[in-house]
């Protein structure tokens, strides 16, 4: 596993390590205004998809490797819902910090 604070990416480590403390104001300051994200393929709205997969059910990343200058990752990705799986994340990084990711199943 890869710790949050070793990702290569900051606005990345930014993003995991907001995620793993269940910070939701350190969360938003990683995202930029308008922020978008996909789910398994479908766009969310990020606002109600973080409240439920990470901060109401204690989401987590375990962060198995980086690729793609930190912006790709694959994770152990675990809550209080759906238990424990193995998911992919790209992130689209601007000004520092992240305005999509998508995740989905890997």
């Amino acid at each position: 596993m890869i710790p949050a604070d070793q990702l290569t990416d900051p606005a990345v480590r930014a993003f995991v390590a907001a995620v793993n403390a269940g910070d939701r104001q350190a969360f938003a300051a990683a995202l930029t205004p308008g922020a978008t994200m996909s789910d398994d393929g479908s766009d969310r709205d990020l606002d109600d998809w973080a409240d439920r997969e990470i901060f109401s059910s204690n989401g987590r990343m375990d962060v198995e490797s980086e690729a793609d200058g930190g912006r790709a990752l694959v994770a152990d990705y675990r809550n209080d819902t759906w238990g424990a799986m193995r998911t992919a994340w790209r992130f689209t990084v601007s000004d520092g910090r992240v305005s999509r990711f998508e995740t989905g199943q890997a």
